[in-house]
């Protein structure tokens, strides 16, 4: 049996229909280096999104898998109540200052999804034990998306991943915003006044003195086709929070550790929220690791004698893995001694303007949005109209398909296809990147 034949037989791979396997096989990856990835048959792929946006530094990166193996030998693992360890401790204080202000205490939890799980239940106890028991509802924005588990499910707004689970689902408040592409007040990014706005401030004002914390993604909503939204848009949140004394969630699963150009994409803001989350860069995609960050009063909330019962009852397993954390560690040291953000703020000029000029003019490409080196390149059916395809044609799936015969990693949100790089990305990967992209459109939907 050939390994493609036994992963059909035994792996049911995530986020897909395994039946379109019959046409599409998965395809077995050997190694990586850098940017690129190399199947069994020696092939090479461009891995443009980052491995589902977690490989920051690139692949196999020298330095970070040296310090895992330094600290192989040392340890491996060690349960995370009642000790610690060098890696995690260090950690902390690596990341501390560049955090958004007033961000100082660290739970460490397994994935982005648990990072979440550990925001909500930590801010719905927060608000039990500071006097209000009647917060117990979350708010988070329509198309968000903040991870799988049934928790996280309930602060996402996207039915493609919730629907059929509604009735396990905790019942939110979802209101309407951004989507700045299709503005329903017909304005442009350059127009804008946040009229959308609207919708945040009537969740508030009938569901506010209910609600414990309002969870959103900063500047960036991923999922939903990485969507771009404007920063004033976010600090008008914060002092609505502040308004009702409703906590503010950050999600920077995604958007973290300088994908938007920033550090942390709510630095665009100019504000701090209540809780921070984190992962998939912070260990430059190498190991499943997330921190949930908040603030000093959050923290006393549940500082207290035992006996009162105050304490924050959550765990997992793998908790601060000293492993992890020594990858973590390598990232923030190669981020700050190579000027990473930097030299990524110039590649993101260079980039957008390649795709620009490859796909803007497309009769089929309504808009290439881009933050940092984040590009979205959304596909409609009418550019003027920015009418969408019929989504059973699957025309960003088939661009995939085709962009993967071309050695590009080019797996879409429904109809947009994004770039999503690692930071290290260099001109020459990225020229060819835009051409195989170019390419794989071109052989879909034709070269008008």
């Amino acid at each position: 049996m050939s390994l493609l034949e036994a992963d059909l037989k035994y792996i049911w791979h995530p986020a897909q229909q395994m039946k379109d396997a019959e046409v599409f096989p998965p395809v077995v990856i050997d190694h990586g280096k850098g940017c690129y990835l190399y199947d069994i048959d020696g092939k090479e792929y461009i891995d443009i999104i980052s491995s589902w946006w977690c490989n920051l530094l690139g692949h196999c990166n020298d330095e970070i898998n040296a310090a895992i193996k330094d600290q192989l030998d040392k340890l491996e693992h060690v349960i995370f109540a009642n000790f610690s360890h060098r890696p995690a401790i260090e950690l902390c204080q690596e990341l501390l200052p560049l955090l958004p202000e007033g961000l100082k205490h660290f739970n460490f939890t397994d994935n982005g999804s648990s990072s979440v799980e550990c925001a909500l239940k930590m801010a719905f106890q927060y608000q039990y034990q500071s006097g209000h028991p009647e917060r117990q509802r979350f708010m988070c924005l329509s198309e968000s998306y903040h991870g799988e588990t049934i928790g996280a499910l309930s602060v996402g707004s996207m039915d493609l991943y919730a629907r059929i689970y509604k009735p396990m689902m905790m019942n939110n408040i979802h209101f309407d915003g951004l989507d700045c592409y299709r503005c329903p007040y017909g304005r442009t990014r350059e127009t804008c006044d946040c009229e959308c706005f609207v919708g945040a401030e009537k969740a508030f004002a009938a569901y506010g003195k209910e609600t414990a914390a309002l969870i959103v993604e900063p500047i960036l909503q991923g999922a939903a086709g990485m969507r771009i939204y404007p920063p004033e848009y976010l600090r008008r949140l914060r002092r609505l929070c502040d308004d009702y004394g409703v906590l503010l969630i950050d999600d920077e699963v995604a958007a973290g550790f300088g994908r938007t150009g920033k550090m942390f994409a709510i630095e665009h803001a100019g504000v701090s929220p209540d809780i921070l989350c984190t992962s998939k860069g912070l260990t430059g995609g190498y190991l499943p690791m997330s921190l949930t960050i908040t603030t000093e009063a959050i923290y006393q909330a549940f500082y207290d004698d035992f006996k009162t019962h105050k304490a924050f009852v959550h765990s997992h397993t793998y908790a601060g893995n000293p492993l992890a954390c020594r990858a973590a560690l390598a990232v923030l040291h190669i981020i700050k001694r190579d000027d990473i953000l930097k030299k990524a703020a110039e590649k993101s000029i260079y980039l957008h303007e390649k795709l620009d000029a490859a796909l803007g003019s497309h009769s089929h490409v309504g808009e290439i949005r881009h933050i940092g080196l984040i590009n979205a390149i959304e596909l409609v059916e009418d550019k003027k109209s920015k009418r969408a395809f019929d989504p059973e044609k699957r025309i960003g799936w088939h661009i995939f398909r085709k962009a993967m015969d071309l050695g590009l990693v080019l797996r879409p949100i429904g109809d947009v296809i994004y770039f999503n790089p690692p930071l290290t990305i260099d001109e020459p990967t990225m020229d060819e990147a835009v051409r195989r992209c170019r390419d794989a459109v071109h052989a879909v939907l034709g070269n008008d």
